[in-house]
């Protein structure tokens, strides 16, 4: 055996030094040190030597196995080498380079996180649910009638287990108010969805962002002042503003505020508001087991926006569907 382990090492590193390709190396990896590669048939060879051979025969064994990986590994790297030199040596490096098309924020995360940068200033807390909802949270909690339309099968995507996908995101407002106690003020931005036909100004799923202020004191006075410093900061402090009564079930008095952009034109509706209808804190005081928001205390403000047809207006987008088809040519105009 000693006389195989000699005639081993030369002819083995020189054949591995002779390789042109790395498949050819590889099979001269798997050839002397593979499963059943020349060296590793030497090793098991070993069980059959004499007690006081083998520790000298191992110790030339590990030898040869080691000046083989070395010669294996140098010859890897060589290659690597001259076929990266190969590859670089048709670069002219004069010649520009290839362009390539640099991503950018959907127009619609622009507005939103705008949105949020404005209302952080004025102290609310960013809140968030899910888009998977219970009735109780999406209507029960907001007085809205059993036989109320947005109840429907027409109108709202029901599950099989009586759940649905929420309409709104005032849900986000109703799961604050059971977990923590007043003050509140927070905003939930988010997915809303409804069973509206797709067309050129409406999605069954659509972005929304609402918010809610609880304390003590709270007045129409702080909603109209809020609102009126989102606009301006959000839109442009030339844009003008206007509350007109309306009618929600969550909240009384209910406002819409309409906007008129700066270059003129019509008015447009930009967000429903009101104060929050004490009705709707007895049924969060109902859930929670308490009288945390007991409506002879506090007193609060809730609006909700959809961003979607804001995009549109601020944009001069002439359809909604635009936002969802993901066309680059579109999304390009974006990219700051």
């Amino acid at each position: 055996m000693g006389t195989d382990l000699q005639q081993l090492q030369r002819p083995a590193v020189a054949e591995i030094l002779q390789a042109r390709t790395e498949i050819e190396l590889e099979n001269l990896r798997v050839k002397f040190l593979g499963k059943t590669g020349a060296i590793s048939r030497l090793s098991e060879n070993m069980r059959n030597l004499p007690k006081e051979e083998r520790p000298r025969v191992g110790k030339v064994l590990n030898e040869i196995r080691v000046a083989v990986t070395k010669a294996l590994s140098e010859r890897l790297t060589e290659l690597q080498s001259k076929a990266e030199a190969n590859k670089l040596s048709g670069i002219d490096e004069t010649l520009p380079g290839t362009p390539y098309r640099i991503g950018g924020m959907h127009p619609l995360t622009l507005l939103q996180d705008k949105a949020v940068q404005v209302l952080r200033r004025l102290g609310f807390a960013l809140a968030e649910g899910p888009e998977i909802e219970t009735e109780w949270h999406c209507f029960d909690a907001l007085n809205t009638p059993a036989d109320h339309p947005a109840r429907n099968d027409s109108d709202t995507f029901y599950l099989p287990d009586g759940r649905l996908l929420r309409t709104h995101t005032s849900s986000v407002q109703v799961r604050t108010m059971v977990e923590i106690e007043p003050p509140v003020r927070i905003i939930g931005p988010g997915a809303a969805y409804r069973r509206d036909e797709i067309d050129a100004t409406h999605l069954s799923q659509f972005n929304q962002l609402e918010g809610l202020y609880v304390n003590r004191g709270v007045s129409i006075a702080d909603l109209k002042g809020t609102l009126e410093y989102f606009v301006h900061e959000l839109l442009d402090p030339g844009v003008q503003t206007r509350l007109r009564p309306h009618f929600f079930p969550f909240t009384e008095p209910s406002f819409e505020l309409d906007i008129r952009l700066i270059n003129g034109g019509n008015w447009m509706e930009l967000l429903g508001c009101g104060m929050v209808d004490p009705v709707v804190f007895e049924q969060i005081n109902a859930k929670r087991g308490d009288q945390a928001y007991d409506p002879e205390k506090w007193t609060g403000f809730a609006f909700g926006m959809g961003l979607d047809r804001l995009a549109m207006a601020l944009f001069g987008l002439p359809d909604i569907r635009l936002l969802v088809e993901n066309d680059q040519r579109f999304l390009a105009q974006f990219v700051s």
